[in-house]
């Protein structure tokens, strides 16, 4: 009887030790409720307005920042805030007028100037015959590397 009796003691123990070494069943997908996370807007090119100027046959044949020689009549400017190897977008906003260029080069170094165009690029925006204008500037591309002139 002892053996009957340790028996019905034991059981309970030894079935509630085995239902609590059992892992818990996983929680279905359909239980959980879905959060929607959208994705983050398309990033929009900051456009801002600079004074700018040009240069031209003076400086025909110089070797630029980047390495490549100066040509005024390609679609090349300076900067000295922009880094060397990006692609903007430069509009004339006295005649809607704008033009990609791309940076190949360091400068102006005139105070309050903060783009200097080749000569190509100011013809086709219209400022070859001012010199200087406010013009509006749209990144198109700029590289990751962020090689910038030192001021």
């Amino acid at each position: 009887m002892r053996c009957y009796q340790m028996f019905i003691f034991s059981l309970p123990l030894t079935i509630g030790l085995y239902a609590g070494n059992q892992t818990p069943a996983p929680i279905m997908a359909s239980a959980m409720p879905s959060i929607y996370v959208p994705p983050p807007p398309p990033r929009t090119p900051r456009a801002h307005e600079v004074l700018a100027s040009w240069y031209g046959r003076g400086f025909a044949g110089r070797p630029t920042t980047s390495g490549e020689r100066f040509d005024p009549h390609r679609l090349t400017a300076a900067s000295v805030s922009i880094p060397l190897g990006s692609v903007v977008e430069v509009e004339n906003p006295k005649n809607g007028r704008s033009v990609k260029v791309r940076i190949n080069d360091c400068g102006p170094y005139v105070h309050g100037r903060s783009l200097d165009l080749s000569r190509g690029a100011a013809q086709k925006i219209g400022i070859d015959r001012q010199g200087v204008a406010r013009l509006k500037i749209i990144p198109i591309h700029i590289p990751p590397d962020d090689d910038r002139c030192s001021q």
